[in-house]
């Protein structure tokens, strides 16, 4: 969704309008950009929204971590593999 710049909120103004904001928030979805000294400082976004994005980014890391995993086994197959003492003289402990 894009920012339009009427979701561009200086932060005098979403302190005296602030449950206007959530309310317009929480019914149209709409993000705001809160700034202070005309640099964004903050967004207001619909909880279940920020749900949905908290979620999203465990997914990526479960998914990076599974890459990594397959990565690992196919060192393994290749044989590419260190005892511990290579690994360790390798990084200096």
């Amino acid at each position: 969704m894009a920012i339009s710049s009427k979701d561009i909120v200086p932060l005098s103004k979403a302190r005296a309008t602030l449950t206007e904001l959530c309310e317009e928030v929480a019914a149209e979805g709409h993000e705001k950009i809160i700034t202070k000294n005309g640099e964004s400082c903050a967004a207001l976004i619909d909880a279940k929204r920020l749900d949905h994005y908290h979620r999203l980014e465990r997914e990526h890391i479960h998914l990076t971590l599974l890459e990594e995993a397959v990565r690992g086994l196919d060192d393994v197959k290749a044989g590419k593999t260190l005892t511990l003492a290579q690994l360790k003289s390798r990084h200096g402990r």
